[in-house]
């Protein structure tokens, strides 16, 4: 018997995430000044960073969610490759991983536990990450991601809050992924190539930005390019300029919004990000896909590296922190 993973859970991937309004609320009050904290919650970056002697930085992260797809290998594949992408997005290396599992040991088998958890392993020993380990639970709906420890050059980070004007914005990655993987959670269509996307590390991406000397990324997930793009700006007191015919999307994605596979996530992403954004140059369609939940998608980088997508620029802050044209 062919078992739906996604069946068992009430979202899937990244577009299960606390909206980032509400989130913002949550964590308010836990930061404050740390000499050898590079990188905290001040800025909502992708992961920690702390200063351990001069050359050398420790980078922490974790990222679990239900399952995005139905095939258990290739859940465990995309939650590594996400999780491990918040390192990258940094600008380090992943040294060390720790297996996330929550299984509603009563209603699935243990088998497909077993393959998510090879799934992960899989991709985090493609690039050299050593998997210790973990923790698991059992509870009502599936779960799976990874807690992620990497070191980096503390003098050559990627940070969200290091963008200046002048310089253009790129995507390493096409969006469409929260459409594509909706579709799938409802009608069982299997999309090889949103699966290819996911499982692609962002490990060549990360290695290029550092060395063309860029000093500003962020990792495109849950809260959808606009949401990223508009903390981003936020972080750097930047204005972020998106060109949206510039945007690449995945075959299928605008097929997928027209018939309605727009995922609640998608759809909290695009109210945030509202009062923040100037809209006026697209219609309701084109702002949800750019506000697309997408799960281990690609960085938006403050720069140029070969094989990206430049969609748009950094601009001196103005009113809006993210204006598409």
């Amino acid at each position: 018997m062919t078992v739906r993973l996604t069946q068992y859970a009430h979202g899937g991937g990244c577009a299960c995430k606390i909206p980032p309004g509400e989130l913002e609320e949550v964590v308010r009050g836990l930061h404050g000044p740390a000499d050898d904290l590079l990188v905290g919650l001040d800025s909502g970056d992708d992961a920690a960073v702390v200063r351990l002697r001069d050359g050398l930085a420790v980078v922490a992260t974790t990222d679990f969610f239900t399952p995005v797809v139905d095939d258990a290998y290739d859940w465990g594949r995309i939650a590594a490759a996400n999780a491990l992408s918040d390192v990258y997005a940094m600008g380090g290396m992943p040294l060390v991983a720790l297996n996330l599992l929550a299984w509603p040991r009563d209603v699935l088998p243990l088998e497909l536990a077993a393959e998510a958890l090879r799934g992960g392993y899989d991709i985090a020993r493609s690039v050299g990450c050593h998997v210790g380990g973990g923790h698991s639970v059992d509870d009502v709906e599936p779960k799976y991601g990874m807690a992620v420890t990497g070191t980096a050059d503390p003098e050559r980070l990627l940070r969200n809050d290091a963008g200046r004007a002048g310089v253009p914005l790129s995507l390493t990655k096409p969006l469409g992924l929260g459409v594509l993987n909706n579709r799938h959670k409802a009608t069982g269509e299997v999309f090889d190539h949103a699966v290819a996307t996911m499982v692609t590390l962002n490990d060549t991406a990360s290695r290029a930005a550092l060395a063309a000397g860029i000093t500003c990324a962020t990792d495109v997930t849950g809260f959808g390019l606009l949401g990223h793009a508009c903390k981003l700006a936020r972080a750097s007191g930047v204005t972020a300029v998106i060109d949206a015919a510039a945007v690449p999307y995945l075959d299928g994605a605008r097929q997928a919004l027209r018939d309605g596979y727009v995922s609640g996530g998608t759809e909290r992403n695009l109210d945030w990000v509202r009062p923040h954004t100037d809209l006026t140059a697209v219609d309701e369609s084109e702002a949800l896909l750019l506000a697309d939940a997408q799960t281990s998608g690609g960085l938006l980088l403050a720069g140029e590296v070969p094989g990206a997508a430049v969609i748009g620029e950094l601009v001196p802050r103005g009113e809006h922190a993210v204006v598409i044209r």
